[in-house]
């Protein structure tokens, strides 16, 4: 695993697993990591990651609308 090092202004009120919780969040939004994968890096189990994910108005079904439909239609 990659390491990271982040500088912040003292300003910013934010501590370590809260960065790490939002960057997880952010990869996984963008199809990067697994959700398994995300959970893990953010220090937290699946089940606890995808219910902080929705206080990031991040969706937990990381599925495109029109694969949906698709899908629906297949079916």
């Amino acid at each position: 695993m990659q390491t990271i090092q982040v500088q912040l202004p003292d300003t910013v009120n934010i501590d370590a697993q809260e960065i790490q919780l939002l960057l997880a969040g952010k990869l996984y939004e963008k199809g990067l990591l697994s959700i398994g994968q995300a959970a893990q890096m953010a220090g937290f189990s699946k089940r606890a990651f995808m219910e902080l994910l929705g206080r990031y108005q991040v969706s937990v079904l990381n599925y495109p609308a029109d694969d949906i439909g698709q899908d629906f239609e297949n079916a």
